[in-house]
């Protein structure tokens, strides 16, 4: 007799949002004038935030993100240890045209904040364990010093 296995892998959550909705997202908090401006931001911002997390997190991302940014974190390969904020900000620089650190921190700070609203607060503090000090600030949040006894 064969044993039967019951299927206890959790249900794929569903994406929050669509991919239109997300980049409307980023396009508001960014205040950038056209959809495709802002897509191209969130397709390279999340496409170098995918090199940064492992394990559960990347893979709670990933599945609570739209499918076509779910792809862009899933598809990268994991650094052996994350950029810090400011070389994360610096590298995406670099792949967007007439770039200055000030509109750098802008461009990646519009799209993880439109992130964080759309993943929630509980995902995000998840996401944010993983990456080193300063990268709360580009979620659009206040990075608080821990109290000394």
């Amino acid at each position: 007799m064969r044993a039967v296995r019951e299927n206890t892998a959790a249900p794929e959550p569903a994406p929050r949002t669509t991919w239109e909705a997300l980049t409307e997202a980023v396009r508001e908090t960014g205040g950038y004038p056209t959809r495709a401006q802002a897509e191209h931001l969130t397709r390279l911002v999340l496409t170098a935030l995918g090199g940064h997390l492992t394990g559960d997190e990347r893979v709670a991302l990933a599945q609570s993100l739209p499918p076509e940014a779910g792809h862009l974190i899933a598809a990268q390969i994991p650094l052996p240890h994350p950029l810090t904020a400011r070389e994360f900000v610096d590298s995406v620089s670099t792949q967007i045209p007439d770039s200055t650190p000030a509109t750098a921190r802008w461009d990646v700070s519009s799209v993880l904040t439109a992130v964080s609203t759309t993943i929630g607060p509980d995902l995000t503090d998840q996401v944010l364990s993983q990456l080193p000090r300063g990268y709360a600030l580009l979620f659009g949040r206040a990075e608080l010093a821990a109290a000394m006894a």
